[in-house]
């Protein structure tokens, strides 16, 4: 009687060979796709079709791993353009172009949150916005406060409405602010059971660009 054939032996050895551009680019479709939450060494791992250890001969940690994204992102969003002469139109110009390409991609801000990663990529926008404000007055110092204003500014605008975005899409339920509004006493609240009917869609409107003035406006007049 024949025997069967021994079932064949696993491949033993290192695993496959990656690159950083691998890496970076799969690690950018796991977040894309599932999430930044959902971003970690042993996910990525799989998907490469290797071992968190592999990894670690491209990137030290997590953190890392998303300064790399953050830089890929803003390589191929943030490109130097041509921005008005007038320095405080260069401001609002420079700033206008980062919220625009983080509104496209709003994990990144929950990223840029921790303060301390950062992106090279986009250091020509903050230098144009920094050497606007030195321009129209204020101190090298002054102007880099400055600029963390308006950062904080774009970042918590970008943060809130894609917050809001993901939960009225996750729940059609009225919010907890539509129901505290509905019975608003009036004259305990005057002004706002006055613009209570109208809150969302007001409060839903663009005016990125009309506070990013008005607070620019305020830096300057305080110079």
């Amino acid at each position: 009687m024949q025997q069967p054939s021994p079932a064949p032996r696993k491949a033993t050895g290192r695993p496959p060979r990656i690159s950083r551009e691998e890496v970076v680019d799969t690690a950018r479709r796991i977040v894309d796709e599932e999430g930044v939450e959902r971003l970690t060494m042993r996910r990525l791992a799989t998907a490469v079709g290797s071992t968190p250890m592999a990894l670690y001969h491209h990137v030290r940690d997590k953190e890392e791993l998303l300064v790399l994204l953050l830089d890929d992102y803003a390589a191929r969003t943030l490109h130097p353009v041509e921005l008005p002469a007038d320095p405080r139109e260069r401001v609002l110009a420079a700033a206008t172009a980062i919220h625009d390409a983080l509104a496209a991609c709003p994990w990144i801000v929950d990223v840029l949150a921790a303060d301390d990663l950062f992106s090279t990529h986009a250091l020509w926008f903050v230098e144009q916005i920094v050497d606007g404000l030195v321009h129209c007055g204020l101190t090298p110092e002054r102007a880099a406060q400055g600029y963390r204003a308006i950062w904080y500014y774009t970042a918590g605008e970008i943060v809130v409405r894609a917050t809001a975005t993901r939960r009225r899409t996750a729940d059609d339920r009225p919010t907890y602010r539509e129901q505290v509004f509905a019975g608003l006493d009036p004259d305990a609240y005057p002004r706002l059971a006055q613009v209570a009917g109208h809150w969302e869609p007001l409060t839903a409107q663009d005016t990125y660009r009309d506070g990013l003035r008005a607070l620019v406006s305020g830096l300057l007049g305080a110079s």
